[in-house]
């Protein structure tokens, strides 16, 4: 079995939680849709939602290339809250890998994130921001495909 979470076009939705340092953890919902060129270029879209809670919306905006055949991958994200963000994927035989860096930015914020296959239509995702040496945030969601597969 194959992946198809980003290998593939389609829509998926979130659900989990997310953690702010010295915070309760809050509910976080959201829907991810990928699509494909021609030219083996990928463009993911991200919203994410709190219900129950006044909090904004994060909207986050990727755009990357994979050949066929490729493992590694690299990738510009527009991200609501942390600005212009650069990073790298690998893809392992169970899950995918991605770890980005924020352009130009003091507080030194980079993130980390693990999808890993649970099934066909559905992964686990673990993610975390750091600023400097010290966690900032993390998520941890189930991801499943939605629709035709």
């Amino acid at each position: 079995m194959s992946h198809t979470f980003l290998m593939q076009a389609g829509r998926w939705t979130l659900q989990g939680s997310w953690l702010d340092r010295d915070t309760m953890p809050v509910t976080v919902k959201g829907r991810i849709l990928i699509a494909w060129s021609r030219d083996n270029w990928y463009t993911m879209v991200t919203r994410l939602n709190f219900p129950g809670i006044d909090r904004d919306e994060i909207t986050l905006q990727y755009r990357g290339r994979l050949t066929s055949g490729d493992r590694q991958y690299t990738f510009v994200l527009q991200h609501s809250l942390l600005g212009r963000v650069e990073g790298e994927g690998w893809v392992a035989p169970e899950s995918i890998v991605q770890r980005y860096w924020v352009l130009d930015d003091r507080q030194r914020r980079t993130g980390f994130e693990t999808l890993h296959r649970l099934g066909e239509n559905s992964y686990c995702l673990s993610s975390s921001i750091m600023s400097g040496h010290y966690l900032a945030s993390t998520m941890e969601a189930t991801v499943e495909r939605q629709g035709d597969h």
